[in-house]
């Protein structure tokens, strides 16, 4: 088919013609400066947002008018609906009208990527408040979290908006950092499962996933965020990149930067990490955008570099294709480096051709492109909410259980604390009511988010009392509380944080702790509460695993639900009262007597207890932990056969049954032990994992297909490599309870394997 756009001769308009020649074609028409413009972000309202990145009012640069910013075009445009509340409908409306404007002030009319928030959806007014990707990881269920992720998808789409800086898959290591909330646990394999379905379901709503944070975040000094990272190069491969590799095979086209220093080199300024790895080895060929403000971080944080000028140029060399979230270093600054010949225009060319490649495959180069919006759109309609509701009743964890709960018929209850009857506890700090909404106290939050109070008074009769605050109170105020608890059958304590930015929190970024016990007075309230006589059962809506192991012999249950979202009333309440058997799993463990320190249960021998150091890291309650009220039967677990190809796979068959009234759920746990390696290996990894369903009554085989490339691990040489010799596959309800333990022994020849190796398992769960 000719075109119009053909017969000119501008082969970049003709969606008929290849990708790679419309760019190609567009590219060599640009002047210097309307390439530099498609390299960056502008925000408008950035003056009058509230503080959501960090340092961004003291590095606010008033921009160009937006007209004159058109005149050469505008690569991005930053949170048009998550920088104040504003209804739907009319940012739909109003983004149209800048995109209007854009197009018509270039001269090739071309129009910006808009680019949000999404960690628990769309970070905007009035739309759907999701579960934290805590909740993801608790749910153990890829495939959930990936309906989830279309949904978001689409209704950003609809909006016109083009990109979506989530999921976060920093592998949680210390859980004094604040953004611990944002991770989805502490594990590689559950983070990168569980964030691949994420990225998944976004992309296929045609939303760019982007990937945060490229890497090594996680690992801030002491917990403290963006502090410098120590970090060998076996940890970076084995537990911090497995995660980004899976989401970039389910499509991630976006990767963001992390804000720290690896080793002294900031990542933002590291082509070893951004060029070398990412694109070299990984074969990524999507873009890299800057984290807010991360270019001008190189000079007015880091100090490796000069200037802005030095840092657009340390950037861009490095990999970084976008400055977010508006123009700065790569405005004028680059362009002076360019004029000086301080910077080779061939990497100005390198990061354009990654950004309009990914404008042809928005479809925002065709001459058919229209920002007219879907305006009618509801964007916290019964389908969302029904989404997020069953995120939140598959995410609810149950630690522990002496017999109180469920709590059947009309029970007189109790109801204490400061997360008891607050929406607010439901969210994580990337909600829009707490991430921009707090800025706006006189503003609704928009959505309807029950409180727990307010979800068991449908069940019970309930008497609420706040105890305290989540920091501070009175002693007066847990008098009270202690009271309401004496008078009542059962006393239900919530507790937990206070989501917030840079302090504004007990949990969120820039919210680090130095130690794990709960915040305020909590813990007095607590062991008042206890004191009392009357069972107390503990819900725990937090952003972190805190210290209970004081406590936790006197509780008589302990509920989970960290930030469930807007629903999570509804499915906490429903499985403290019984309609819902818990069946989620904790994604990070909770510290034990003495182990308020960096560490996971992903540790080699020396980091387990033992006789040569005097604090005993044993988790109170271990990774992938969680009850059930109706256990599920464990029956067998079987290999077909002794012998393990080391360039092949073993099959491992599970039979559960299950012998209750009552429909139940269990999470099939595979973890690798090697007992001899060429380094020091955690005593036991996660390999596989998941969630199987058993009706009353009924017996269900799970087959597991493992490759040997599961097995893999950075050996002394510094490739990922898989050994011969003997491993056990440990297989149970979670990694400090263990069902089964399989000897195998790996056979053939070692191998080295690399980014294309075997990443997750294949199940198949028979009826």
């Amino acid at each position: 088919m000719t075109t119009e756009a053909t017969t000119s001769g501008e082969l970049w308009r003709d969606p008929s013609v290849a990708i790679a020649d419309r760019v190609r074609d567009l590219m060599a028409r640009m002047t210097v400066r309307e390439k530099v413009a498609q390299l960056y972000g502008v925000w408008v309202g950035i003056d009058s947002a509230g503080e959501v990145a960090p340092h961004q009012h003291d590095l606010i640069v008033e921009p160009p008018s937006l007209d004159d910013l058109s005149r050469h075009g505008i690569g991005q445009l930053t949170r048009v609906f998550g920088t104040r509340p504003i209804a739907p409908d009319v940012g739909a409306r109003s983004l149209a009208r800048t995109q209007r404007q854009i197009i018509a002030g270039n001269r090739f009319r071309i129009p910006a990527m808009v680019h949000e928030e999404c960690l628990t959806g769309l970070a905007a007014w009035q739309a759907t408040v999701y579960p934290s990707p805590l909740c993801w990881g608790a749910t153990f269920e890829p495939d959930l979290v990936r309906r989830m992720g279309e949904h978001i998808g689409r209704s950003m789409r609809r909006l016109g908006v083009h990109q979506g800086l989530a999921p976060v898959l920093d592998v949680a290591r210390d859980l004094r950092w604040g953004r611990v909330e944002e991770s989805i646990g502490e594990d590689p394999h559950l983070v990168g499962t569980i964030g691949a379905a994420y990225v998944a379901g976004v992309e296929s709503a045609g939303v760019v996933a982007t990937l945060k944070h490229f890497a090594g975040y996680s690992l801030s000094r002491a917990g403290r965020n963006m502090a410098p990272v120590s970090i060998g190069s076996r940890e970076l491969a084995d537990v911090i990149l497995p995660p980004f590799e899976m989401a970039l095979r389910a499509g991630a086209r976006s990767v963001m930067n992390s804000y720290t220093s690896n080793d002294g080199v900031p990542v933002a300024a590291d082509p070893a990490m951004l060029t070398d790895l990412l694109r070299g080895e990984y074969g990524f060929t999507g873009t890299v955008v800057a984290d807010y403000f991360a270019v001008a971080f190189l000079y007015r944080l880091h100090g490796v570099a000069a200037g802005r000028e030095d840092s657009a140029a340390q950037a861009l060399a490095a990999g970084i294709d976008v400055e977010l979230p508006t123009v700065d270093c790569y405005g004028e600054p680059l362009l002076a480096e360019i004029d000086a010949g301080r910077v080779d225009l061939a990497l100005v060319d390198r990061a354009l051709e990654r950004v309009l490649r990914q404008k042809c495959e928005l479809g925002l180069l065709d001459p058919d492109f229209s920002p007219e919006p879907d305006t009618d759109v509801n964007l916290d309609d019964p389908a969302s909410r029904a989404m997020a509701r069953e995120v939140a009743e598959r995410s609810v964890v149950l630690l522990r259980n002496e017999g109180v709960l469920p709590l059947t018929g009309k029970r007189r209850i109790a109801v204490v604390g400061p997360r008891a009857d607050d929406p607010a506890a439901m969210m994580g700090c990337y909600a829009f009511p707490l991430h921009v909404g707090v800025h706006h106290p006189d503003v609704p939050i928009g959505v309807e988010a029950p409180t727990v109070v307010e979800a068991l008074r449908a069940d019970h009769d309930v008497e609420f009392a706040l105890g305290c605050p989540v920091q501070g109170g009175t002693d007066e105020d847990i008098a009270l509380a202690v009271e309401a608890a004496r008078q009542a059958e059962v006393c239900v304590a919530v507790l937990g944080d206070q989501a917030g930015l840079f302090g504004g929190g007990t949990s969120g970024e820039g919210c680090d702790v130095t130690d794990l016990v709960l915040p305020g007075r909590q813990e007095e309230l607590l062991e008042a509460l206890i004191a009392t006589g009357t069972p107390v059962v503990l819900v725990l809506l937090s952003g972190r695993p805190y210290e209970l192991f004081r406590q936790i012999d006197r509780l008589s249950a302990v509920v989970c639900g960290f930030y469930p979202g807007e629903e999570g009333a509804a499915a906490l309440a429903g499985v403290l009262s019984g309609r819902i058997n818990p069946s989620g799993r904790l994604p990070l463990s909770f510290p034990g007597a003495g182990s308020a320190q960096p560490s996971t249960y992903l540790t080699a021998p020396l980091g387990a207890r033992s006789e040569v150091s005097s604090v005993d890291p044993t988790p109170l309650f271990s990774f992938g932990h969680g009850l059930s009220y109706a256990p599920v039967t464990w029956v067998a677990v079987e290999a077909d056969a002794a012998e393990w190809p080391a360039d092949g796979t073993c099959r491992l068959v599970t039979t559960l049954r299950n012998d209750n009234e009552i429909s139940t759920t269990e999470v099939v746990q595979i973890y690798l032990h090697d007992p001899v390696a060429e380094v020091a290996r955690p005593v036991q990894q996660l390999i596989g994992a998941v969630k199987v369903d058993l009706a009353p009554g009924q017996t269900r085989t799970v087959t597991a297909v493992l490759h040997a490339d599961l097995t893999s691990y950075t050996g002394r040489a510094g490739h990922r490599q898989v050994d011969l010799g003997e491993v056990e596959l440990r297989v149970g309800r979670s990694s400090a309870d263990v069902h089964a333990t399989v000897a195998l022994t790996l056979t053939g020849s070692a191998r080295r394997v690399g980014f294309d190796r075997t990443l997750v398992p294949e199940f198949e769960i028979g009826s």
